[in-house]
């Protein structure tokens, strides 16, 4: 969820919607399911559509219920030619939620109720799968503890190994996909779900430590570089190709690096609206470490890289 701020704008916050804005919403869910269906088919397009709608309506029901003024879903549907068909959504907040206990429950809201849906769509999409010879001029999605655990469970094998890996399911793809959205979504910085959780529950402190992982996120990219360096030149490239092979797949974390300081720019300077004073009850902190926990079990350091 990306938080468009609009201080100046005071509608009723219960108001309902008017047919026109329906209209919009509905529109873009359209052309969403549309360009998904036509990067990946029916079956991709409907598993992530859905994973997608969950981790939306998580915030905006938990938003609702804290009377805090959200708007519905805004789906961002992209050429299937140069994206997985979508962007994902956002949701517009009309001014910043300074209730710590408020923001937490509504930034968790989303990536729980996403994963929800998108582990069991992994588990079934895996079974429907099958395992194969890795291709030479193919792509390799990148693994997270959650994502091969998995595997490992629904094949009894730890992949990729042996030359092997799993052929995934368009079901099975699509719910990786949402398992590394969500991951991205809960980087603990800044207005991403996971910054939201995070100044909810460090308060003031979490302006500093966005600073240190805003740092550390080309940092993670040059360790990517590194490793798969190292490992593109065992498996027979030169030094030279083999740095060239690692640049792409850590080209990701430079990227986020950047988003995020535009972002920052694009606001008052600071990682995330100021919050209240008034700390998080014990049950929210127990739901914030749930979240980090989850985080660290579909962390991909590498998201895609092709095949050696």
């Amino acid at each position: 969820m990306t938080d468009d701020l609009q201080p100046d704008a005071e509608p009723d916050d219960d108001a309902p919607v008017g047919a026109r804005q329906l209209a919009i919403h509905a529109g873009l869910f359209a052309a969403a399911c549309v360009t998904t269906s036509l990067f990946g088919g029916l079956w991709f397009s409907a598993s992530l559509m859905t994973i997608l709608v969950c981790h939306e309506l998580g915030h905006y029901v938990v938003a609702r219920r804290h009377h805090a003024p959200v708007s519905l879903p805004y789906f961002i549907p992209l050429p299937p030619q140069i994206s997985l068909g979508t962007l994902g959504a956002v949701i517009k907040m009309r001014r910043p939620i300074a209730d710590r206990n408020q923001l937490l429950d509504v930034g968790a809201a989303g990536p729980l109720a996403g994963l929800a849906v998108a582990i069991p769509l992994l588990f079934l999409g895996l079974s429907w799968s099958e395992l194969a010879p890795i291709h030479p001029d193919g792509a390799q999605e990148g693994n997270s503890l959650l994502y091969g655990l998995a595997k490992l469970i629904v094949f009894g094998r730890w992949l990729p190994g042996g030359g092997v890996d799993v052929d995934l399911h368009p079901m099975a793809f699509a719910a990786w996909v949402g398992l590394l959205v969500t991951m991205i979504n809960l980087i603990p910085i800044g207005q991403l779900d996971g910054g939201h959780v995070a100044r909810a529950w460090l308060g003031d402190r979490h302006e500093v430590w966005s600073a240190r992982l805003h740092l550390a996120l080309p940092v993670i990219g040059g360790i990517v570089v590194g490793a798969l360096t190292l490992i593109a030149h065992a498996s027979g490239l030169g030094w030279g190709d083999a740095f060239v092979y690692s640049l792409q797949p850590a080209l990701p974390w430079l990227l986020w690096a950047v988003l995020l300081l535009v972002m920052r720019r694009m606001g008052d300077g600071s990682y995330h609206p100021p919050v209240g004073d008034v700390p998080i009850t014990a049950g929210r902190k127990r739901l914030a470490i749930l979240v980090f926990v989850l985080w660290v079990l579909i962390f991909t350091p590498v998201p895609m890289r092709p095949t050696l």
